[in-house]
């Protein structure tokens, strides 16, 4: 072997270390720095999406504090389930936002532009119907006077809904002017929905029915719902004494009876929770230097909230 050669394998090797020394230091690092390259590793095996730095991400179920799959994809807000990927993308210098609607291979389906502040996105179980909202005026649900946009789109049929302001409300075909929508969970038969429906200073729970274009109101104090995997129950933000300035705690409600149970965790969660399984809930809580991490709390009331995926945000599991 020359001593060009030798030299070459060396410097390979050194160049090997720093790369991974690179991944070894985390992602502490990320949130100070968002043009750094992101460190990725390939994930097998059951999987939860979720967001680094505004890039769609992926990790373990078995580790989800370990090594993740980081894509090119930026989202301001994903949510994946049954092979679809739903990303809203930040709207740039030299193109508006737009929700983008991937596949497992992150190939695009569908474009739909949009023009507003992302704030939720959700699949439905099969992947077939992917909602999302905007705020189009404000940017928190504690403040008065925002302005939602929430849109429904069936993948497979390609009707699409811009704005459930479209639907009929328990009867009335008007709509008030202060009406306003977010936070659509998904029934396993694709047409059925739950989210929340703000007016007279009041959010409800209504249930909707995107064949027949309705919605029904069924009860106050619940926001960003999210429908259980076996049906049942409903993971939500509760307004504390009804007042959103207050801040919210994350409860559970049993859909049969219409009782609630507050969660363990008493942070004011502002997060649309998803369900990790039957038995815990998983939302995302922003620190004070503006770092998102990835929680979990069971979802009965008791036990202790305990992190995740540590730098993440906009849990899919």
């Amino acid at each position: 072997m020359t001593a060009l050669s030798r030299r070459g394998r060396l410097a390979v090797t050194a160049v090997a270390a720093v790369v991974l020394g690179g991944v070894a230091v985390g992602y502490a690092r990320l949130a100070a720095d968002p043009a750094q390259p992101l460190p990725s590793a390939p994930v097998t095996g059951p999987r939860m999406h979720v967001l680094s730095n505004g890039r769609l991400s992926a990790v373990s179920r078995a580790d989800p504090a370990g090594p993740r799959e980081v894509t090119g994809q930026r989202c301001d807000r994903a949510h994946a389930a049954g092979g679809t990927i739903a990303c809203l993308r930040p709207a740039g210098a030299l193109a508006a936002g737009a929700l983008v609607v991937l596949d497992e291979g992150l190939r695009e389906l569908r474009t739909v532009p949009l023009t507003g502040f992302p704030n939720r996105a959700r699949v439905s179980a099969s992947g077939r119907m992917v909602a999302w909202t905007l705020f189009v005026d404000g940017h928190s649900y504690a403040a008065g006077g925002f302005s939602t946009s929430t849109g429904v789109l069936d993948t497979r049929t390609g009707a699409l809904v811009t704005s459930l302001e479209e639907f009929t409300v328990d009867g009335e075909p008007g709509q008030a002017a202060d009406r306003n929508f977010w936070g659509v969970t998904f029934t396993a038969d694709d047409n059925r929905f739950y989210a929340t429906m703000s007016t007279g200073g009041h959010r409800y729970l209504v249930v909707g029915d995107f064949a027949a274009r309705t919605l029904r109101p069924l009860v106050d104090n619940v926001e960003c719902p999210s429908l259980s995997p076996d049906g049942r129950r409903i993971a939500y933000k509760a307004a504390v004494d009804g007042d959103p300035g207050r801040g919210w705690r994350l409860s559970v409600m049993d859909l049969a009876t219409l009782s609630s149970t507050p969660l363990a965790e008493t942070r004011s969660v502002d997060d649309q929770p998803a369900w990790w399984d039957d038995s815990a809930v998983v939302y995302g809580v922003q620190r004070g230097d503006g770092t998102n991490d990835v929680w979990t709390v069971p979802a009965d009331g008791t036990g202790t909230p305990r992190v995740l995926v540590p730098e993440a945000n906009s849990p899919a599991p």
